[in-house]
């Protein structure tokens, strides 16, 4: 069984991920806007996702809100992975299942 302190660790792991993430959507660069069109989503997607992330980071970071965040995240998570498999990038499914399966130990440190 994985202790408190670990799945808190990995918990502060994810949030970080997700703030880097959210950090990158939200800049508004020319990758982000190339990126999202490729995909097929509207121009300024980027910045919904990028609030979205933004919110699973702080919930993330905090153990009240900690199960909340996992629920965002996997969400998220789920639809990167639908995307990219329909669009046939299934090497790029593997880092965001490892993160959605990293989420099972960081819900474990959610204050009940």
């Amino acid at each position: 069984m994985v202790s408190v302190t670990t799945s808190t660790s990995i918990a502060w792991i994810i949030a970080g991920l997700f703030a880097i993430s959210a950090l990158l959507h939200l800049s508004g660069s020319a990758f982000a806007y190339r990126a999202y069109g490729y995909w097929g989503f509207p121009r300024e997607s980027h910045r919904v996702v990028g609030v979205g992330e933004l919110v699973v980071a702080v919930f993330l970071a905090e153990s009240i809100t900690r199960i909340w965040g996992v629920v965002l995240a996997a969400i998220i998570i789920v639809i990167v992975v639908v995307t990219l498999l329909k669009n046939r990038h299934y090497a790029w499914t593997i880092p965001a299942v490892c993160v959605l399966i990293a989420l099972v130990p960081a819900s474990l440190s959610a204050i009940h």
